[in-house]
């Protein structure tokens, strides 16, 4: 197992191997006996439902010569489970005394190599080179949208991620045209998203306001466009929806500040009515209309 300097290393205590961590009475002694306190803030509700470990284990199709990254391990509930069907589980933690206590968790796994760091700030290829993984994540609300496009975009992005997110999230990262978003765009232009089963919120401890879901993207293995490309057709993307009540003229028209005339020529040489609403573009559409642009040296 390499030894990085930001790495965890192996450590010979640990709790009871066989202290259920979907046990709350349990779990909440362990968080006691540890000074951890679940902070909501930070996304901490701790999955407590042992159907629903098993249905992420499942969604990701595991085998024994697969890496999984798990990002966000916390108390290691699903990176035990990982680790008993992978050959190598990275998992990731950003708070000390939940590293800490993750070391514990999870000793008796030789498997098993801990990270301290911000998901955000880790480059795949560093801790992989260019092997293939899966990542496994329980992602907060708030730092969704960026952890998609920190690893989709990275030189080497999973070729599958297995991600729990807010319903809500779920529902507009699979959304048809007609309903896309952004962030839609931002994860369909790499891979196919499909919702893999509905969390209810008592699934977590603490329990929070509203369900969640299981999503399994498939992420392609040709990207569609290249590292150079993607700042420019995000561009236009954001222009876009950057006034989604408004008909995609006047909404790129603001957001990319060119004429109305040239935006809707852009848009009749893409084969886009010029009266259409940026939920409503296909992937397909939104590359084309970026190759027209990007072909008049604009974005």
């Amino acid at each position: 197992m390499a030894d990085r300097s930001h790495s965890i290393k192996q450590v010979s205590t640990y709790v009871d191997p066989n202290i259920d961590l979907t046990n709350i009475q349990e779990l909440r002694s362990l968080l006691y006996a540890h000074n951890i306190r679940p902070n909501k803030a930070f996304g901490q509700n701790f999955l407590v439902e042992r159907g629903v470990l098993q249905e992420i284990v499942r969604a990701a199709e595991i085998t024994p010569s697969d890496t999984i990254l798990e990002v966000g391990a916390g108390t290691g509930v699903l990176t035990r489970e990982l680790a008993q069907q992978a050959g190598r589980v990275v998992a990731v933690e950003l708070e000390r005394d939940m590293l800490a206590l993750l070391a514990k968790t999870t000793g008796a796994y030789r498997n098993v190599e801990r990270i301290a760091g911000n998901l955000l700030f880790l480059d795949p290829t560093e801790v992989f080179g260019q092997t293939p993984y899966k990542l496994v994540a329980n992602l907060p609300y708030y730092i969704t949208a960026p952890t998609f496009r920190h690893f989709l975009e990275s030189g080497n992005p999973p070729r599958m991620m297995i991600v729990m997110v807010q319903f809500e999230v779920a529902q507009r990262l699979t959304a048809q045209p007609g309903d896309l978003s952004l962030l839609a765009v931002s994860v369909q232009l790499y891979g196919h998203p499909q919702i893999v089963a509905r969390v209810p919120a008592r699934a977590f401890y603490p329990a929070p306001k509203v369900d969640s879901a299981i999503v399994r993207i498939d992420v392609q293995e040709q990207a569609a466009l290249q590292p150079g490309e993607r700042d420019s057709f995000f561009k236009i993307v954001q222009a876009g929806f950057s006034e989604r009540r408004k008909q995609l003229h006047n909404s790129l028209t603001h957001g990319l500040h060119h004429k109305n005339e040239e935006i809707r020529a852009w848009l009749a040489t893409a084969g886009i009515d010029a009266s259409r609403r940026a939920e409503t573009l296909s992937i397909a559409e939104w590359l084309q209309l970026w190759r027209v642009i990007v072909g008049q040296h604009i974005a």
